[in-house]
């Protein structure tokens, strides 16, 4: 069963799979191996770094297959695009904030705009501004998405009619083939997955980030905006993020105005920070972590991915 849809057909790929940019974790490696897989590597340019920039997109760029890059909107200016397009990019693609003044720039240079959306606003916004592709996230993702939004279920279906014909991705709590197949009976034209990739041989992660992802469960993960607030992070308000478990989840849990004006408990979270009593950065991972129990090579995850899907939808059609 081949799983053509508007989504591959429209950047040459054989599988209707796209990597989450996820910032910093999806480096060039990790986007170039989901691209040799058949799927589209994204690569997770987060604020747009021009260090991160310089070492990352080299890698991916030669790697003969399409390819994108991925952005948090609210995060970057002009030159982190520019900087980005200057590469080749066959797709680029914008995520949490409004893309507009980006948009003639990535037409420009002949690549496909992707736009991320968190609720109806956001989708609205990004059929106004004639998206090629437009990701519709549900809240069961891992790392930032809305404060209220919807799940995948019942969000993605949503979007898909209010963007056709353009094709739309599916993005949170996917995990397995399954989930794959699922999106697709929904109208999506394929998946955008994130924390099954982090947990792959080629992501960006210290070892632990990887291991506790592959012993998580579900029921360990929890949106909130604790820790960027901690953190002094200048994420949006309007975006909160799922994690693993954190001693400052507990201990601040509910009392984010308090933490938000509470400059000791800052300092404090650098101090533990430095003495190591803290994981360098917070274990953004997906409701769906129950599916992940191993760290393959992306570019193999794809095609298992991809047979489980196919092998689902058969049982589905069988019955």
């Amino acid at each position: 069963m081949a799983l053509s849809t508007a989504f591959t057909r429209l950047l040459g790929l054989r599988h209707p799979i796209a990597l989450a940019p996820m910032g910093g974790s999806a480096g060039g490696a990790l986007a170039a191996a989901v691209s040799v897989g058949g799927g589209l590597g994204l690569l997770g340019a987060g604020g747009g770094d021009p260090d991160w920039l310089a070492r990352e997109l080299p890698i991916v760029a030669r790697v003969g297959k399409p390819w994108g890059v991925g952005f948090q909107t609210w995060a970057i200016d002009v030159a982190a695009v520019e900087r980005a397009l200057e590469h080749g990019p066959r797709a680029v693609m914008f995520s949490f904030g409004d893309p507009s003044r980006y948009v003639e720039r990535v037409r420009g240079a002949g690549a496909t705009l992707i736009v991320q959306v968190t609720d109806l606003e956001e989708a609205r916004q990004a059929v106004d501004l004639g998206a090629d592709v437009i990701v519709a996230q549900g809240t069961e993702s891992g790392g930032h998405g809305a404060r209220r939004g919807r799940a995948t279920l019942p969000f993605v279906p949503v979007v898909v009619d209010l963007a056709a014909p353009a094709p739309v991705l599916a993005a949170g709590g996917i995990a397995d083939g399954r989930g794959l197949a699922a999106v697709l009976a929904l109208g999506a034209a394929g998946a955008l997955i994130g924390t099954r990739f982090q947990a792959s041989a080629e992501a960006l992660v210290d070892p632990s980030t990887a291991r506790a992802i592959v012993e998580g469960c579900g029921e360990d993960t929890e949106r909130s905006g604790v820790l960027d607030i901690a953190r002094g992070s200048r994420w949006p308000s309007k975006y909160t993020a799922r994690t693993l478990g954190h001693p400052y989840l507990d201990r601040w849990r509910g009392r984010e105005a308090e933490l938000a004006v509470d400059q000791q408990a800052k300092l404090a979270y650098q101090s533990d920070l430095a003495r190591g009593d803290l994981p360098p950065l917070p274990v953004w991972a997906s409701e769906a972590i129950d599916l992940i129990t191993d760290l393959p090579p992306a570019a193999d995850l794809v095609g298992t991915l991809v047979a489980q899907a196919e092998d689902a939808l058969a049982r589905a059609g069988g019955r």
